[in-house]
């Protein structure tokens, strides 16, 4: 079955796909997006990811290019079309195609590009025995809190993870652990959930948003603050969240062992805990 795709109010074949080579997204990485988890059918923390796309528009001066309702018809039709029950959805908004000019254009029609795929987790064995990372300097521009496609920075670091032979890189700006390529960056100290706070030196990550508030439902103590290279060394686990990974224990840092070297307790738990608000209909 042909895959297909949404561009500009048409569902097209996938290999016919494209937006205009004056597309202000290809050409100043002018556009924000959107990754979202389907499960059973259903959008994964949905209200979250809209309302973070709705603030990455609004911080580059740009509103939703359609209604809430509107999106949902559209990405039922798209699941439909492509037999997609469990996968994901990736959402892309660029303020649209005018003639290259660093100054922003008005009254231009913005570009909204959809495409989902069948659900790739990682191998089993990483949630079971956890992953090894390095940790590398902070490149980035200013504004990591804006879903930004400008992506070249955690691009390298990524590839420099691979090339390590690791599965994630952790950024580091003056000494504090910022957050990874694609995740958000946690560590556990005598039970105490620690991750860095929101502010415009990382990205929201939803799966984030989402872990704290079941955390908290469950009475665990949380801590939102930043966090040296040096503490997460010694800390007692370590773990990664984003939605395309949920939650994965990182047991390795730049060659140093974390705890007892394994997934522990509480990272175990909060695993258990997150798999099953992913997989609940109600959740």
């Amino acid at each position: 079955m042909p895959r297909v795709s949404f561009v500009n109010g048409q569902f097209v074949r996938h290999r016919q796909a494209g937006v205009h080579v004056e597309d202000r997204g290809y050409q100043f990485a002018d556009a924000v997006y959107e990754v979202i988890a389907v499960a059973k059918g259903r959008m994964v923390d949905e209200e979250l990811h809209l309302e973070r796309l709705e603030r990455s528009l609004r911080e580059i001066r740009m509103e939703m290019p359609f209604t809430v309702g509107i999106f949902r018809l559209k990405v039922a039709e798209l699941l439909r079309l492509n037999r997609i029950v469990n996968g994901s959805l990736y959402l892309q908004v660029s303020r649209g195609v005018s003639p290259r000019n660093h100054q922003i254009p008005s009254a231009i029609c913005p570009s909204v590009v959809m495409t989902v795929r069948p659900m790739i987790s990682p191998p089993q064995e990483m949630f079971e025995k956890g992953v090894s990372i390095i940790t590398v300097r902070d490149i980035r521009w200013r504004r990591p809190d804006i879903k930004s496609v400008a992506l070249l920075p955690n691009v390298l670091a990524k590839d420099e993870a691979i090339r390590n032979n690791v599965f994630e890189a952790w950024q580091v700006d003056d000494g504090v652990v910022t957050e990874g390529t694609s995740t958000n960056a946690w560590i556990v100290s005598k039970g105490t959930l620690i991750t860095h706070p929101p502010t415009n030196g990382i990205l929201n990550g939803v799966t984030r948003r989402a872990l704290l508030k079941i955390a908290e439902k469950e009475g665990a103590s949380i801590e939102e603050r930043p966090f040296s290279v040096g503490e997460a060394m010694v800390a007692d686990e370590a773990f990664l969240t984003s939605t395309s990974s949920f939650l994965i224990p990182v047991i390795e840092i730049d060659g140093e062992k974390i705890g007892e070297g394994t997934p522990g307790p509480v990272s175990r738990q909060m695993m258990a805990l997150y798999n099953n608000h992913v997989w609940t209909e109600d959740a």
